[in-house]
């Protein structure tokens, strides 16, 4: 259910973008974010910062699309959203020395230090080249192709990241201790 909010802004975006074009997409993606970021906090009590970065994000430049109706803005929001969150990682690390995707998934996986390191360095590098891509793709084609892209290559591109990190966490999940192993293993 989380993924379906999660992705819900960009289908909505998507819908609009192929029935009435971007103008009216960017404020259905902005309408869409609040309601979102409402809904979060009414079932949870609580919204996480990611969320108010997206929001803000989504705002300002898609605010700038419909006033200046150019939009270049709207295009450059995945890139500055996407490198806003490998920065705020890299800035974590570098100048706090704190692994935030290690503080925020700590609860759901053991890993030792240096898988975590590994995993930081691999989705900050992630999030840069997907804000390249992005914006190779909106100056190289046309706006058609970019929603098609931000919709479909962008998650898709993402599926294949995660799974590629799904099988390398893997092999770095500490083996099963002693404590629970099986009588017949310890013989």
């Amino acid at each position: 259910m989380k993924l379906l909010l999660d992705f819900f802004p960009i289908l909505l975006f998507f819908g609009a973008f192929k029935f009435w074009g971007i103008f009216v997409a960017t404020s259905v993606a902005i309408m869409a974010t609040l309601v979102q970021l409402g809904w979060m906090r009414f079932r949870t009590g609580r919204t996480e910062p990611m969320q108010w970065l997206s929001l803000a994000v989504i705002v300002v430049f898609g605010g700038a699309t419909l006033v200046a109706q150019d939009e270049t803005f709207i295009k450059w929001k995945p890139t500055v959203l996407y490198w806003a969150m490998g920065g705020a990682l890299i800035i974590g690390q570098v100048f706090f020395r704190r692994n935030w995707l290690q503080s925020l998934m700590k609860g759901q996986m053991t890993l030792p230090d240096h898988a975590w390191r590994v995993m930081l360095w691999s989705w900050c590098g992630f999030f840069a080249f997907m804000g390249v891509i992005n914006l190779w793709v909106a100056y190289h084609f046309d706006t058609d192709t970019w929603v098609n892209f931000k919709l479909f290559g962008g998650m898709g591109l993402m599926l294949v990241f995660v799974l590629l990190q799904a099988v390398y966490l893997g092999r770095q999940m500490p083996a099963e201790d002693d404590a629970t192993a099986s009588p017949e293993s310890k013989t």
